[in-house]
């Protein structure tokens, strides 16, 4: 299983191939510093221009109904530690 680090990381790296760049993107410091073993993300803040760019990638991701089925099976799966 990889790290909060790891998974930020990988977040970082996916939105900005697509050309956004979140500045404040980390691991929430209060539950990265607990014993919870999935501490949250902390997506942080940004400016109205990169949230209006954020929005267009997301809406331009072709989302047919095989995504959106997925996406509902994918949440309804228990969460393995």
């Amino acid at each position: 299983m990889r790290s909060t680090e790891e998974i930020v990381e990988s977040l970082r790296d996916a939105l900005g191939g697509v050309g956004v760049v979140l500045p404040s993107l980390g691991v929430d410091p209060v539950t990265g510093a607990g014993d919870e073993p999935f501490a949250l993300v902390d997506l942080g803040r940004c400016n109205v221009r990169t949230a209006e760019h954020l929005t267009d990638v997301l809406r331009s991701l072709p989302m047919g109904e095989t995504l959106r089925a997925r996406v509902r099976q994918v949440n309804r799966e228990p969460k393995s530690r």
